[in-house]
């Protein structure tokens, strides 16, 4: 197994971790300590990536398992949010944000079905969009002002907003670039 892909791997373990400390472990600890395991297994979403690039050890299944493990990873911190606070800003963002990415990976195998896989590909808004969630998950997830000052959790909520404005973006660029791939396709009588 390469590294990139057992960080991969580490990303999928640390999610019962992520949901366990939430959970069980007491308050004051469990926010930082879940913002740690969030953030470290989020940046091994930058570095497997980086890595499987640099030595040259992309594979067809870690291109397949990455999203997955990136996806898993932010459902779960998602809905422990949802779980514990309930605003319904936050559960709407969940929805918008899980149900993107329902729909973009259908929409890729779908495409890919019929030969027109880069019709899909990720585009630049889906990174930002993917930076930003990830920023706010770990600033919710941290809760307790930094410093004693500053507002994370409030910033999270705000940065979790504009991610989803971001993820209606991009799923809604994916799903006009699906639809041009296919009339193009039909048109050109493919």
């Amino acid at each position: 197994m390469t590294l990139p892909l057992f960080l991969t791997w580490l990303r999928i373990a640390a999610i019962p971790v992520l949901v366990l400390v939430f959970l069980f472990a007491p308050f004051d600890a469990a926010r930082p300590l879940s913002a740690w395991i969030f953030g470290l297994a989020s940046a091994t979403d930058f570095l497997d990536g980086y890595l499987a690039r640099r030595w040259n050890q992309q594979t067809s299944f870690g291109a397949f398992l990455d999203p997955v493990a990136d996806k898993l990873i932010v459902a779960a911190a998602l809905i422990l949010l949802v779980h514990a606070n309930g605003d319904i800003l936050v559960v709407l963002a969940a929805i918008v944000i899980i149900g993107r990415e329902i729909f973009v990976s259908a929409l890729r195998e779908w495409m890919a079905e019929s030969g027109n896989r880069a019709a899909v590909a990720v585009s630049q808004i889906g990174k930002l969009k993917t930076v930003a969630q990830m920023f706010a998950l770990l600033f919710m997830l941290q809760w307790f002002p930094l410093w004693g000052v500053v507002p994370v959790y409030q910033m999270g909520y705000w940065l979790l907003m504009a991610a989803a404005g971001l993820t209606l973006l991009s799923g809604g660029l994916y799903g006009l670039a699906a639809w041009r791939a296919v009339n193009a396709r039909r048109h050109s009588g493919a």
